[in-house]
């Protein structure tokens, strides 16, 4: 085991070495505050989730009040984040997308809307929901990411399609949620299917054609570096490792970020000796935040958080990159707030791990060793038939796909943690199939953790590395985060109430029920000297069915939903 000490962070290969030192040389931040516009996922290329926009304070916030509203066509889950390109603004429905809007951000008229036709089929592959969250935008193209497979360009201005490519095959199990990532003139997407018998990879298609121009697949083939951490190539071709969510990236070190999913199956058994004492068998490149060269999808460095995950803990959470003031130096680093419970900070030009600590209560290991390994509590590793109990957090993660947010202005980290435990034991996994889930595994979920709260909403200090303040909710599933200029940080929660804290203080200062859950975080901009801030609610339906009887309570307890609401301060 100790012969692989930093496997996690080394090179894979020579030539990376030399080609980070002269990108690192003058890096600045890769963090670009967004303005009047939301032009990206992250509203910027960081992930950062913040505005520059201080029209709307702390001192103001509570005359905020709606002024318009848009009804999205479907009752199901809302995780779209709104782009917002110059006075148009482009959302999606669930189920597909069912509809892109291009809607006058002024006001919430239709100027176009896309409505794909889809395969009938197209849902019964699907592992938790038939969402979608948003499209990107570059160069007068907007690009969407299909339940089906295919990534398409559509005209920005008339909604008419442009091309349309395959990305990955959904009747597998491959089927896409989230926007892509613009990347020079590449856009760039991955997929998911962890629950499922397949391979993952990381695609980059030509803006303009949509031809693809590399892929890069995230288990490795026979004989590639990696391919020693699977106990066959089978397992490997076989082995999830899916990035589902979305990519970050920095320009100076031309380096695309992406998090990658839970190994296939659930169950350990199937990938390696079943225990902790696990050696080589980590099961790479899941579980894991991959640095990809950006011109050709190359592999320059990787961090694994969770090796030989048997917890279903996806890495796939947003990359944030910021500059962070560390025993005063200026570290370009990366933050995720990952499944497994644990807040990492890394070095984005390297992966040396810079800090690893708890964010919520977390049973499974104690701390993050020297090699950057998890220290496992060995009674919490589930294996063959045999129960592992009161397992912390449980398969929702700490965090799941909601939002942070980071603040320069606070220096502060805004997450939407859950508070939920489980059982699970490793069961007998049949060979696997398309299309059909390859977990192993038998759970019994969920429960609440300590103090008997779904979730908390934190403000966390990276460098710190401690929480500062928490917000708790009754409920689970938390929304994502955004954070402004005007000293605020909003959040939404499963009961559809929209907040507008302090962001140094968590004090709350305005609040609006929408009727229905808030999971997406949501977004600002500005049109004709008038800031707005716009959320989308409707109750999530695919993630609460797998906590079982508490899933179904929570479910009960919420409307559906499906409508963006848009605020701003009454106009003068």
């Amino acid at each position: 085991m100790h012969d692989r000490i930093d496997v996690g962070r080394r090179r894979l290969w020579g030539w990376a070495i030399g080609a980070i030192g002269l990108l690192a040389l003058g890096c600045a931040t890769a963090r670009a505050e967004s303005g009047q516009e939301w032009t990206s996922y992250g509203g910027d290329a960081a992930n950062t989730r913040f505005s520059g926009l201080d029209q709307i304070t702390t001192g103001n916030v509570a005359n905020l009040q709606v002024a318009w509203a848009f009804p999205l066509g479907v009752l199901e889950g809302q995780e779209s984040t709104p782009l917002v390109i110059g006075d148009t603004m482009y959302v999606t429905s669930p189920r597909g997308p069912k509809y892109v809007y291009a809607l006058d951000a002024h006001n919430g008229a239709l100027r176009w809307r896309y409505a794909p036709e889809l395969p009938a089929d197209v849902s019964a592959a699907v592992c938790c929901g038939s969402v979608n969250r948003g499209v990107a935008y570059a160069n007068g193209r907007v690009f969407v990411s299909r339940l089906d497979g295919f990534l398409v360009a559509l005209d920005a201005k008339s909604g008419k399609q442009l091309w349309k490519s395959k990305v990955s095959d959904y009747r597998k199990g491959d089927d896409m949620t989230s926007p892509p990532t613009i990347v020079k003139s590449l856009v760039v997407t991955g997929y998911a299917g962890g629950e499922y018998a397949t391979r993952g990879s990381i695609a980059a298609f030509d803006q303009e054609t949509g031809k693809e121009v590399w892929r890069t697949y995230t288990t490795p083939a026979a004989g590639e570096p990696g391919s020693e951490t699977w106990p066959s190539v089978d397992s490997a071709m076989h082995g999830g490792g899916d990035a589902w969510l979305v990519g970050s990236y920095d320009a100076k070190l031309n380096l695309i970020y992406y998090g990658t999913s839970n190994p296939a199956p659930w169950a350990a058994h199937p990938r390696g000796p079943d225990k902790s004492d696990y050696g080589q068998f980590t099961n790479l490149y899941t579980a894991s935040t991959l640095a990809l060269d950006a011109d050709t999808g190359k592999i320059v460095w990787y961090y694994q958080t969770t090796p030989y995950d048997a917890w279903d803990f996806d890495d796939v959470n947003e990359k944030v990159l910021v500059d962070l003031d560390i025993d005063g130096h200026s570290v370009p680093a990366l933050m995720t707030a990952d499944r497994n419970g644990f807040f990492y900070v890394l070095d984005r030009r390297t992966g040396k791990l810079i800090s690893a600590d708890p964010f919520t209560h977390v049973t499974w290991a104690t701390g993050i060793g020297e090699d950057g390994r998890p220290v496992e509590v060995a009674d919490r590793r589930p294996k063959l038939n045999n129960w592992a109990h009161d397992m912390c957090p449980s398969f929702y993660g700490g965090k799941n796909f909601p939002p942070t947010s980071y603040d320069p202005q606070t220096k502060l980290s805004y997450i939407p943690t859950f508070n939920l435990c489980m059982d699970e034991v490793g069961r007998d996994v049949g060979p696997p199939h398309d299309g059909i889930f390859y977990l192993g595994t038998e759970f019994d979920c969920c429960k609440y953790g300590p103090g008997g709260n779904g979730g908390e909403f934190v403000a966390w200090d990276p460098v710190a590395r401690k929480k500062v303040w928490g917000i708790k909710e009754a409920m689970p599933f938390v929304g994502g985060a955004l954070t402004t200029a005007g000293g605020l940080v909003f959040y939404g929660n499963m009961q559809g109430e929209l907040k507008a804290l302090d962001a140094r203080t968590g004090a709350m200062l305005w609040h609006f029920a929408t009727g229905s859950g808030i999971s997406q975080g949501p977004i600002t901009y500005e049109l004709d000297g008038r800031q707005y801030v716009a959320a989308l609610s409707g109750r999530l339906s695919g993630p609460p069915s797998f906590a079982g009887a508490l899933g179904a309570q929570l479910t009960a307890a919420v409307p559906e939903g499906g409508t963006m609401f848009v605020f701003a301060l009454p106009a003068k």
